[in-house]
């Protein structure tokens, strides 16, 4: 395959908008493989595809409407470009299928936008998602599906994983039951998913706090690691929501296998629409997570007023096609030859045969032979005989 010569970075920077890139035939061929592969594992778990538009209308109650680009329309209506995928799915779901059949299985493909350069996305502001919903039930049976599909859809690619689960309405409920107010919690949740023992106890001290509950959450900020994690957590002074939330997440690692996940009672949600169980998915030798999801009782975002009503239970995952190249195995498929066509009758007998066959657009010799050796084509071929360049101009006896 052609390789172009290396890039000039500053003269990219002077041309491209920052967080967006080139993706050129190497790369592309391998990302187009990689996306054939994981929708065909998607599709085996019937999992059927569904197209959203790149633009919606702006809605200042958007889980990423801070981040999302926004446009205005000749008619003077605020656009935004789509900037996550779940609420756009949502949408689809209550104007598509508002009466099922549920469990509803979707999966879905393509470009979002931030505004902003989030360190997980690896800078970029422009980026492609591959996932997939499944609405319309909540059961510890659907939550284990969606953890099976992920191992597997990694595996199919040559991506050996370690599975992170947790269940951030666990820590809500702590809080909750703590009485603190939302500002509060919020820095909570960032503290505890972050990991940050000095963190907590500063955060805890500046606002007084102390007691029972800074032993519980420096008790949670600890809970990582495999089984024992969940037995750890029972012994915590526990609710009737935080209890609800841990026998769930007991009874989904249950079902998966307990042995195959890491548990992280502090992960906290991605967004906000996130209400149960959380999951993440890091490959071998890699810092960074490669694939995410969870569980959600969505609000309904198009409802007049943006209240947390009607919208859906569900839960799905999504991972990055960028992170995924970089990750997978590189197994593609060996590229057919290609070939060089002297006439129209030779290019379609060449494919035929499963060849890649280039038109000539010139009648000069010296110009295609030069052209061949840079693209490394070898043999031409003329009706259904293939030769050299020169063997099937005049200068050689075709071979067949």
């Amino acid at each position: 395959m052609f390789s172009p010569p290396p890039i000039n970075h500053q003269q990219a920077r002077m041309i491209l908008p920052q967080g967006t890139r080139d993706v050129l035939p190497p790369e592309w061929a391998w990302r187009e493989h990689l996306r054939g592969k994981v929708a065909a594992q998607f599709s085996s778990w019937g999992y059927q595809g569904v197209e959203l538009p790149a633009l919606e209308l702006q809605n200042p109650q958007h889980p990423q409407d801070s981040r999302a680009f926004k446009l205005i329309d000749s008619g003077g209506e605020v656009l935004a470009l789509r900037s996550e995928f779940t609420t756009a799915v949502q949408r689809l779901v209550r104007l598509r299928f508002p009466g099922g059949p549920f469990p509803l299985r979707l999966q879905y493909g393509g470009r979002l936008w931030l505004r902003s350069q989030a360190s997980e996305l690896g800078r970029l502001r422009e980026f492609t998602q591959l996932g997939v919903e499944l609405i319309g039930v909540s059961t510890p049976q659907a939550d284990a599906e969606l953890l099976a599909l992920s191992l597997s859809t990694l595996q199919a690619v040559g991506v050996r994983a370690q599975l992170e689960v947790g269940h951030p309405g666990f820590l809500d409920a702590l809080l909750e039951d703590a009485g603190l107010p939302d500002t509060l919690k919020g820095q909570l949740h960032d503290v505890l998913d972050r990991k940050s023992g000095p963190d907590l106890s500063a955060l805890l001290a500046s606002a007084g706090l102390g007691g029972e509950l800074e032993r519980t959450l420096s008790v949670v900020n600890e809970l990582y690691g495999g089984p024992e994690v969940l037995a750890q957590a029972r012994r915590l002074p526990l609710g009737m929501r935080a209890a609800a939330a841990l026998a769930h997440l007991e009874q989904v690692a249950e079902l998966f296998g307990q042995e195959r996940l890491l548990f992280d009672l502090g992960m906290s949600r991605r967004y906000l629409y996130y209400s149960g169980f959380t999951f993440r998915a890091y490959a071998e030798g890699s810092p960074r997570q490669i694939l995410g999801g969870g569980r959600y009782d969505s609000p309904n975002y198009d409802s007049p007023d943006g209240a947390a009503q009607g919208g859906l239970s569900g839960a799905g995952f999504a991972l990055g096609l960028e992170r995924l190249t970089e990750v997978a195995a590189r197994h593609l498929p060996p590229e057919p030859e290609v070939v060089l066509a002297l006439d129209t009758a030779g290019a379609e007998h060449a494919r035929s045969l499963g060849l890649i066959a280039e038109g000539c657009w010139t009648g000069d010799l010296g110009e295609l032979a030069r052209y061949a050796a840079l693209r490394g084509i070898r043999r031409t071929v003329r009706g259904t005989g293939f030769g050299t360049l020169a063997e099937l101009t005049g200068a050689g006896e075709a071979t067949a």
